[in-house]
């Protein structure tokens, strides 16, 4: 979830991108009991982490703290870094007074010693940044050596399917902005992602001094197909195109 409102303000005649702040309240909402994150991203993440028990934690991105609640309940010592200060009012709310929760922008240097955390998990949030060169290297700074960085972005053919659908100009190998408009709790939002090929996402990781364990193109759990008959109805299978997950683990 979450991006940084500041880095994608252009010009005082433009729009204001990836404003969460306005849409605070109306998108935790939706996110409870969407099927792409409550049935599908969420417990593909869960998954993917495994056994957190007394490991410490950056949920990195983390919004309003759906990620941070699971982690917690099952063992995990939970850092939460958002940068809308009315996302983290949200997570306030759900996780309590004492949940470490801080704003910080991915975008720049994050306010944490070196190897201060066992794991990060980066929730559909790189998606928002242009270069993701500055934000891996901070990200490899804090985590432990051997530490795992998880990963969700939009996946990158489900983008290009969409577009080619949609009759619009796509180009799979640039790395390129796209635009869309969001309406949570009856507030609009322009909302501005980076689209790019796999090679470069995986290019970066192991610039920044990652190792890619697994990358995952996962399923939906069991329940989704009777709770969304609509959605998932002409998919025959388990899965759909819709974001890729990646464990990476610091050298």
């Amino acid at each position: 979830m979450s991006a940084t409102p500041e880095k994608y303000v252009d010009t005082a005649s433009s729009p204001r991108f990836n404003d969460y702040d306005r849409m605070a309240e109306g998108y935790t909402t939706e996110n409870e009991t969407s099927l792409t994150n409550a049935y599908y991203e969420r417990p593909a993440m869960l998954e993917l982490a495994g056994n957190v028990s007394g490991r410490r934690i950056l949920d990195a991105g983390c919004g309003s703290g759906p990620l941070f609640s699971e982690l917690r309940n099952r063992g995990a010592i939970v850092t939460g870094v958002d940068a809308s200060a009315g996302m983290l009012e949200q997570a306030r709310q759900r996780l309590g007074p004492d949940a470490d929760l801080q704003v910080a922008d991915l975008a720049n240097p994050l306010p944490f010693p070196d190897e201060a955390f066992d794991d990060v998990i980066a929730s559909l949030v790189l998606h928002y940044l242009e270069d993701w060169g500055p934000t891996l290297a901070e990200l490899r700074r804090v985590l432990k050596p051997g530490g795992r960085l998880l990963v969700s972005v939009h996946h990158p053919f489900g983008i290009t399917l969409m577009q080619h659908m949609a009759g619009e100009k796509f180009k799979y190998f640039e790395t390129c902005s796209r635009t869309d408009e969001w309406t949570r709790g009856g507030q609009t939002v322009q909302m501005r992602f980076w689209d790019r090929p796999l090679h470069a996402m995986t290019e970066a990781f192991t610039a920044a001094g990652f190792r890619i364990s697994v990358i995952s193109e996962p399923p939906f759990v069991p329940e989704a197909r009777e709770l969304f008959p609509e959605e998932l109805r002409e998919i025959t299978g388990t899965r759909f195109l819709s974001f890729l997950f990646f464990v990476l683990e610091a050298s």
